[in-house]
């Protein structure tokens, strides 16, 4: 069985064919600035890249060009689209209706798009990347698999806000986290490279990258996560502001008359890290500029993601009762030597215990704790589309 897995933005579109008679990866690609007479599509096939720029104005055009590649005659890995089996898509924001991936029908997209408002920026792109594999593969299943069901075994004290209650109830407004499927891979993978069952295990997973969000997972189950109605939420992150003190949003909004879209995509675009420096919104840069004496800025907007994750990390001890194990997973929680090494040093007093040439490992799965530390910590490399496929693959053999 073949399973095409589908990860729709608003202008950009990632993709991976995988054979999971084996759980082998075919091709996997990106295609970016969907709308735009510059849109490329980035198509990798047995570790060769193949580039194809094309003016694509939708999501449409996009999946067209990608099915293309596909079956390509020089680099295609099928020879024909009825090769693939199913479709997994990968949904963001559930709310409380969806708890599980399932295979999407009528209803489901109609359901799915009744949470729009909670996710306005990724919502309505998914339901766009759905479509448009409709109209190519009209004839071949499809699953949704979301971002928000791993949370959804959250118990209410912890995702419940300090509001009159009534808002919950008219409107849904609670902690959803997001990230699901990136913290159950990575904490199901760790427990199997420990060797223990997931069931015995308390542990608290790190997804950073450009989104960036903890979660407290005990015996397979997530009880608590730092984003929250939204992927605004929790630790400082790029260009997302995190967690802050409600009053700086109306006062910002007063001061400078700005509108409640205006000021979300000022916390969601322009704060964080680079709102701090000023910087190019790029984490390797700003890490970069952190160490040079004339970026005060720079340092400690890194002070800040480091201090805020292991902070994070400590409040979970309590949701836990105790931590076995922190995982280190995401673009910067796999590679960022020195960033794994700052928030780990100021967990040295929970009895974490860093072996600094072990941590020099990038990208792979390799266990940075020393042999007498008190608490396991492990990076696990994050592989979401697997996740979304595995789920796939079984729904869809149970239709």
């Amino acid at each position: 069985m073949k399973i095409l897995v589908v990860n729709c933005g608003s202008s950009s579109l990632k993709y991976q064919l995988i054979d999971m008679e084996n759980e082998t990866l075919l091709a996997k690609g990106n295609f970016e600035r969907i709308g735009e007479q510059e849109a490329f599509v980035t198509h990798k096939v047995a570790g060769e890249k193949y580039v194809t720029k094309s003016p694509v104005m939708n999501h449409e055009e996009a999946i067209k060009i990608v099915l293309e590649q596909l079956v390509h005659k020089d680099y295609g890995v099928i020879k024909d689209l009825s090769e693939i089996s199913a479709v997994g898509h990968r949904l963001v924001h559930g709310g409380e209706i969806f708890n599980k991936s399932v295979q999407i029908t009528e209803e489901v997209i109609e359901k799915y798009a009744s949470c729009s408002s909670l996710a306005p920026l990724h919502n309505p792109a998914t339901i766009l990347g759905i479509r448009a594999c409709q109209k190519e593969m009209p004839n071949i299943p499809m699953v949704g698999v979301f971002d928000t069901a791993f949370h959804q075994t959250m118990p209410k004290e912890n995702y419940l806000y300090p509001i009159p209650y009534e808002f919950y109830e008219k409107y849904g407004i609670r902690k959803y986290g997001f990230h699901g499927t990136s913290h159950q891979y990575v904490s199901k993978r760790v427990a199997e490279v420990i060797g223990k069952p997931i069931e015995d295990l308390k542990i608290v997973t790190c997804h950073l990258g450009q989104g960036a969000s903890i979660c407290a997972i005990d015996a397979g189950k997530s009880v608590n996560t730092s984003m929250g109605l939204s992927p605004l939420g929790g630790i400082a992150m790029v260009t997302r502001s995190g967690d802050l003190d409600p009053s700086v949003v109306t006062e910002i909004m007063e001061r400078e008359n700005l509108s409640a879209k205006e000021v979300n995509t000022l916390l969601n675009k322009k704060s964080g890290l680079y709102g701090i420096t000023g910087l190019n919104p790029d984490f390797r840069e700003i890490e970069l500029a952190s160490y040079e004496a004339d970026k005060p800025k720079a340092t400690v907007a890194i002070e800040i993601f480091t201090k805020t994750i292991a902070e994070f990390v400590a409040k979970y001890a309590v949701s836990l009762k105790g931590i076995d194990v922190v995982v280190f997973t995401g673009g910067i929680g796999e590679n960022q030597v020195n960033i794994r090494k700052k928030i780990c040093e100021n967990l040295e007093w929970m009895g974490l215990e860093l072996d600094v040439a072990k941590n020099e490992t990038r990208g792979e799965e390799v266990k940075i704790s020393t042999e007498n530390s008190k608490i396991l910590a492990y990076v696990i490399p994050t592989d979401e589309e697997m996740v979304i496929a595995r789920d796939t693959k079984a729904i869809v053999e149970n239709l």
